[in-house]
């Protein structure tokens, strides 16, 4: 295989299709036979192949597929199209909100894809050509990959979803100071995730409205479909940003009424031994004339005053409500 591309496949137009190298990959590409390279964009050789084998293109078109940073968009050109996409990120040890990009060029003669990290997606479709159950035609590719990618999305939402719901439950029980941060990273979590989605919302819409003789109502049909499935993840994000910071409200009350409660306490155990404490002071100065200095029983007395006086603050502070 050449340095710079995964793979290369053949889509022989009824779901099937074999694995393409060398001159037979760079003969098909420049055909008008379908077929699919996938490329390393870490890798030099991408690029050189591919202003190459595929010249043909605008610059504009190769650069934007050899960008560094991007964001989900769309840009049509002749009668192919663009498109930039984002999939959740399911490697592993990876963020799942970390998510991959892919780069697709698509027309009805060839498809270009490239990515820097790996994508399920793309090898979920590599398989089904090779089983003889993948997509027929540009088209069917598109719809295809595109809605790999929406429902890889739907796990992660819904995981996201029931870490509220668990959180929900344990507050009826008490708080910790771990669920503030859990709650952090799920707001977190959910903005970058709409971040990337939103554009790609738009993406799937510009691409169902254009006119390529490659995309024909059916499969327009079906990006309908996965644009509905999308905006409703929109609104799942917004629900989820909203759901948190309500939790996270609730728990800033509930530290504050337990803090108010301890003050409450402390103000209240003050108030009863503030005045034991003015007597005792009193009473232990080292001067001459203290009462009951003369008088053997003068501490169980002194004691016994002290015990009435809290009893008389107890039944004081019932009667006005403080506790």
């Amino acid at each position: 295989m050449i340095h710079g591309i995964i793979h290369g496949c053949s889509v022989d137009g009824d779901g099937s299709g074999h694995l393409l190298e060398g001159e037979e990959l760079s003969r098909l590409i420049k055909d008008d036979q379908l077929a699919w390279v996938h490329l390393d964009a870490n890798d030099p050789a991408s690029e050189v192949w591919l202003k190459r084998e595929v010249s043909y293109l605008d610059e504009i078109i190769i650069d934007a597929l050899l960008e560094d940073e991007t964001r989900p968009r769309i840009l049509e050109h002749g009668d192919g199209v663009l498109m930039i996409l984002r999939g959740v990120n399911l490697n592993e040890n990876a963020q799942p909100e970390d998510m991959v990009s892919i780069r697709m060029w698509i027309d009805k003669n060839r498809i270009i894809s490239i990515q820097r990290r790996n994508l399920k997606a793309t090898k979920d479709i590599q398989t089904k050509l090779l089983e003889g159950t993948g997509p027929k035609n540009s088209g069917e590719f598109a719809v295809m990959l595109i809605g790999r990618l929406i429902e890889r999305m739907e796990p992660v939402f819904v995981g996201l979803d029931e870490v509220l719901d668990d959180i929900e439950e344990d507050m009826v029980d008490g708080t910790s100071s771990d669920q503030r941060y859990v709650i952090a990273n799920i707001r977190k979590q959910a903005i970058i995730f709409k971040r990337y989605i939103t554009p790609q919302r738009d993406v799937i819409a510009q691409l169902r409205r254009d006119e390529f003789d490659w995309l024909d109502e059916t499969h327009k049909r079906k990006l309908q479909e996965i644009l509905d499935r999308i905006i409703r993840y929109t609104e799942d994000l917004d629900m989820i940003r909203e759901r948190a910071q309500i939790i996270k409200d609730e728990i800033a009350n509930i530290y504050a009424d337990r803090m108010n409660r301890n003050m409450y306490v402390l103000s209240v155990i003050a108030a009863i031994f503030l005045p034991l404490g003015f007597l005792t002071g009193l009473l232990g100065i080292n001067v001459g004339g203290i009462p009951g200095a003369d008088n053997s029983n003068s501490f169980l007395i002194f004691c016994g005053i002290l015990i009435a006086i809290v009893i008389g603050q107890i039944a004081l502070f019932k009667k006005m409500k403080w506790f």
